[in-house]
């Protein structure tokens, strides 16, 4: 809504933040990567966007109050988390009751063997960055672990990424 304080972690170049900046009061994006942040930036001051804040911050140091958001982003990053589990508990615990996650997950262990075996092999090359490989099942378990009810998941297709809205009880 109009009023909806969100904060978005792993936001990458701003593209998500900034398509949805008309409908909320206002977006914090995050990312570690100063270079994605700067082109955020850039983006955001283009499209004359003045209700998103960019920061490059890692999400073990973002500062928020308990209780304080109406919506959190965790879009195509929880992949990229050594601990994701840590990373949905947080977002619950920085929700309003009644406050939503929202992920597009990569579920990489129920992609083909191909993918799984060149993970590491990338990484061995320094050509790949750290990828968490776990099961849709275990991404949802995750996520009830740390109160949430899904309120939508979705799977566009085999191998896709699986979105998720899961709200924290109000």
């Amino acid at each position: 809504s109009k009023e909806s304080e969100v904060l978005e972690f792993g936001c990458g170049t701003g593209g998500t933040a900034i398509q949805h900046a008309p409908f909320v009061k206002h977006i914090r994006a995050t990312d570690i990567s100063p270079a994605m942040i700067d082109i955020a930036k850039e983006k955001a001051a283009g499209a004359q966007i003045s209700n998103v804040t960019f920061e490059c911050v890692d999400i073990d140091d973002i500062k928020v109050d308990d209780g304080s958001l109406d919506a959190v982003l965790g879009l195509s990053i929880l992949h990229l988390l050594e601990d994701y589990e840590a990373a949905i508990a947080t977002a619950y615990r920085w929700l309003k009751p009644g406050g939503v996650f929202i992920t597009s997950t990569a579920c990489l262990r129920e992609m083909g063997f191909w993918i799984r075996l060149m993970i590491p092999i990338g990484r061995a090359f320094g050509r790949i960055p750290f990828v968490n490989t776990f099961s849709k099942d275990e991404l949802v378990a995750a996520i009830k672990n740390a109160g949430f009810v899904i309120d939508y998941e979705w799977t566009p297709g085999k191998g896709k990424a699986v979105f998720i809205i899961a709200r924290k009880p109000a």
